[in-house]
């Protein structure tokens, strides 16, 4: 990574991300915004980064979406266009090695790299993870409290832990 692109990660994680919500001071989601477009990959036009939001370089997002209120977001994401999330949402791209019982699970390494891509139109609630290799399409709303751990299809609503199709979209 770019010596430019650590530092601005650095300088966003000490001042830009510990600025005031967005609602309440407009300026400070336009600053959140200015450091999203040099730090991840893509950055779409009219994209609101909230208050204590954690992003990372591999960030794809879309038009007129939004990254909830102390969101984490690590690794290989895609965010559509048009995808509203609710606060403390976290993505995860990677997760632990787990196979062998005789070596503690810390010590066992990561596995590989699994993308989240989230389509269009979705309504992410409060307190969703997804985990690694995870997703769901366009027009999706993903039930507050969910744990999204395969791909969904598009127009449903999804909900629960694990997460499981609760209603179609017409």
């Amino acid at each position: 990574m770019m010596l430019i692109k650590k530092v601005l990660i650095i300088l966003y994680s000490i001042f830009a991300k510990n600025l005031p919500q967005s609602s309440h001071v407009r300026l400070c989601g336009r600053i959140r915004r200015y450091f999203a477009k040099y730090i991840i990959e893509e950055c779409g036009k009219n994209v609101n980064v909230e208050k204590g939001a954690t992003i990372r370089p591999g960030l794809k997002i879309g038009d007129n979406s939004g990254i909830g209120i102390d969101a984490e977001i690590y690794g290989d994401v895609t965010i559509g266009e048009s995808v509203m999330m609710g606060a403390e949402v976290v993505i995860y791209t990677q997760n632990h090695k787990h196979e062998l019982s005789d070596i503690p699970f810390g010590r066992q390494g990561f596995e590989s790299v699994k993308p989240v891509k989230i389509g269009n139109n979705v309504w992410i609630g409060r307190r969703v993870m997804f985990m690694a290799g995870s997703g769901c399409g366009n027009n999706v709303i993903v039930a507050a409290g969910s744990v999204v751990t395969k791909v969904f299809p598009s127009n449903v609503v999804i909900g629960g832990s694990p997460a499981k199709i609760i209603k179609y979209l017409g």
